[in-house]
């Protein structure tokens, strides 16, 4: 049976949607472990809930970088005995500093940016490349364990109803010069509505509105369907919007049930970020733009006369 640990992350008390992803794969390919830096009390039923049988937790990290003291905790696990097949983390900042220090800790080859895994006959891994157009499978050679990073809804979170799993402690050893940093203040950006990459509904807009504030459509459109803005890469470099918002190879991957491009063209780079939508729906009042393609419903037509129409029409439905 193939031993699978996964990175967790919690934010406001409760797993990231990430760690509940990584946890629905994980339980396919073998038993799960959880590695927590931090303390678990609060989010380990979850963890268990989405399969996972034991939880490593560091407990309280004091400030010190995530990155070096779980990376170190995990190395000292791995020593003790108990080594994993493979670990998965997920594609964001935190993932990949754990993740990077462990691979130097443990000698071990990375792959990262993945949407799938498999451990038939060994582990390997599915990535794309050229803007999400080919997909690469690339197996592992050498000694375990395999560290794999993963995108964003690259698996759909489900519950297995698993029993709470068994905590342990695992302590941070000793790390010398590398623990001087230490955390001193988070920043979390104020937002309203549902975050960006687990909403129903995102209204994205691009360069077609024509300037920085037109955005104000999108916004209004988002907040009467309850959805969350987004935003092409074009606009976020412009400086019409945060970071935040992008949409794309370079910003967040999501995967809503609609999703409204206006006054996108369509480049790959921000389809890789969203064409696996269940719905789409494309404003452009160039009929080749290539955002069409993958469109289930398009509208040829100046995104400055749809939107106030669309909006105006909710408004009227109250």
């Amino acid at each position: 049976m193939t031993n699978v640990w996964v990175f967790a992350q919690e934010a406001a008390g409760v797993p990231t949607t990430g760690t509940l992803e990584l946890l629905t794969k994980a339980r396919s390919l073998g038993t799960v472990t959880a590695f927590v830096g931090g303390d678990a009390s609060g989010i380990a039923a979850a963890l268990g809930e989405y399969g996972a049988s034991k939880v490593y937790a560091t407990g309280d990290l004091g400030g010190k970088l995530p990155g070096v003291a779980v990376s170190a905790a995990m190395k000292a696990v791995i020593d003790g005995g108990d080594s994993p097949d493979v670990i998965l983390f997920p594609q964001n900042y935190e993932g990949r500093d754990v993740m990077s220090r462990l691979s130097v800790k443990l000698d071990r080859t990375v792959l990262t940016n993945n949407v799938d895994i498999s451990v038939d006959g060994g582990v390997s891994v599915t990535t794309p490349i050229f803007g999400g157009n080919t997909l690469v499978t690339t197996k592992f050679s050498g000694s375990a364990p395999h560290l794999a990073a993963f995108r964003p809804k690259s698996f759909a979170a489900e519950s297995a109803g698993g029993a709470a799993p068994e905590v342990v402690a695992a302590a941070v050893p000793e790390l010398g010069a590398t623990g001087g940093a230490t955390v001193t203040a988070v920043h979390v950006e104020a937002s309203s509505g549902p975050k960006l990459d687990e909403a129903a509904i995102v209204v994205s807009g691009g360069r077609g509105l024509g300037e920085a504030d037109k955005y104000a459509m999108v916004e209004e459109l988002a907040k009467l369907l309850k959805g969350a803005p987004g935003a092409s890469r074009a606009i976020v470099d412009a400086g019409w919007v945060p970071y935040s918002y992008q949409v794309g190879q370079t910003g967040k991957v999501v995967k809503p049930g609609v999703y409204i491009a206006a006054g996108i063209s369509g480049a790959t780079q921000h389809m890789v970020g969203m064409k696996g939508s269940k719905n789409i729906i494309a404003i452009n009042k160039d009929k080749e733009a290539p955002i069409f393609g993958i469109a289930d419903l398009g509208i040829v037509g100046d995104v400055h006369k749809v939107l106030p129409k669309l909006i105006e029409a909710l408004q009227a439905r109250g």
